[in-house]
């Protein structure tokens, strides 16, 4: 059994495995400015290209240990972010196949555009670890990365939905400051929710979209961000484990969406499991889930600020190399489904009225499906 890992429209973010250039190491220096250990000096140049600076207000003098978590995954999906960004840049300086523009305007338009992306995120990493350093926690390290898109426009596809994820987990994160007593982070989050939205619209634009997908952008959880970034991007095993053992969040095994081209209208979705690879599960062998009771588990869609809606799995095929299933996808115009929705196989017995809920109960995910 053997799944087609990057469906062409990038609706599933699941299984990308697939077969592409050396994975990208921050230990090459590939910024050129020894990132993410810049000097002073080289942190000016990035503010400079960043159109703008790290904040210079006080860090409060306590922190809950549960904002140290949010902390490393910031930290953690940043690296990411630098590291995407930068393999993009490359790609379009170079002109590699794929990543060439039928004029020198947009071009240039591009890489002004996404050299100033890629410096706000390094800010954002360097924010994020200057925190935790704060506190006498390590700051979070780079892992190795590989990006499955041979394209620009793939490129910038991709971009607009991991972006998507990042937006509905700062929800999450926001919450979780005033929850835990840490109010005083959240307007530095919030602004970079308003930073992370407007580069969006910029991808958006280009993918020719309008602007902003959704007048409530779907909310997500730190599980589901953690797990889709292990799963999709970071090379297993290259991670320094007891750095990445600090961020106390599940890795889940990945759910595929093998339903291609998805549009908006209700319909039936293929969904698959593949016991013979873990990408990310960090020791998790798929196998170990051979015993599961699968009917007991229900697909679960999260999508903009709605409840989440929960669909019974059906003509499930299990075989020793993995699980076939679909289940009722329940799109309506207006109203359940468009922009970003995230689906995960959870227990059905769970406490399924909320993302937190939701999260708890996750057995595989997430899968992501972006409609608009």
């Amino acid at each position: 059994m053997r799944f087609n890992l990057l469906p062409a429209s990038l609706l599933s973010l699941s299984y990308l495995v697939i077969a592409s250039a050396a994975p990208f190491k921050f230990t090459d220096n590939p910024l050129g400015n020894k990132f993410p250990n810049p000097s002073q000096q080289q942190i000016l140049d990035i503010q400079r290209q960043a159109q703008g600076s790290l904040p210079n207000g006080p860090p409060p003098s306590t922190i809950n240990p549960n904002t140290l978590t949010s902390l490393r995954l910031i930290a953690f999906n940043e690296l990411f972010e630098v590291a995407f960004f930068t393999s993009l840049l490359n790609n379009i300086t170079t002109n590699a196949p794929g990543y060439t523009f039928s004029s020198s305007s947009t071009r240039d338009t591009a890489l002004a555009a996404l050299t100033a992306i890629r410096s706000q995120e390094e800010l954002h990493v360097l924010n994020a670890n200057g925190a935790l350093s704060h506190f006498n926690t390590p700051p979070i390290q780079p892992c190795q990365y590989t990006f499955p898109t041979t394209t620009y426009e793939d490129a910038i596809a991709l971009a607009s939905t991991f972006t998507d994820l990042v937006l509905g987990t700062l929800q999450d994160v926001s919450s979780l400051l005033g929850a835990n007593g840490d109010e005083s982070l959240i307007r530095s989050i919030t602004s970079v929710i308003g930073q992370e939205g407007e580069q969006n619209g910029f991808f958006r634009s280009t993918s020719n979209k309008i602007p902003s997908a959704l007048p409530f952008l779907t909310t997500s959880t730190r599980e589901f961000a953690f797990s889709a970034l292990n799963q999709g991007f970071v090379v297993p095993g290259s991670c320094d484990p007891s750095n990445l053992a600090t961020i106390d969040l599940p890795i889940f095994p990945p759910l595929a969406v093998i339903t291609q081209n998805i549009t908006a209208k209700e319909q039936t979705l293929k969904f698959g499991l593949e016991f013979a690879t873990g990408a990310g599960a960090q020791g998790k062998i798929w196998k170990e889930q051979m015993g599961m009771q699968y009917e007991d588990l229900s697909v679960v869609y999260v999508n903009q600020q709605n409840l989440p809606v929960v669909q019974k799995i059906q003509n499930l095929d299990l075989t020793a190399g993995g699980l076939i299933f679909e289940a009722k996808f329940p799109f309506e115009q207006g109203g359940f489904g468009n922009g970003l929705t995230i689906a995960v196989l959870a227990r059905s017995g769970g406490n399924l009225t909320n993302v937190e809920g939701v999260a708890t109960s996750t057995v595989f995910g997430p899968a992501l499906i972006q409609i608009g």
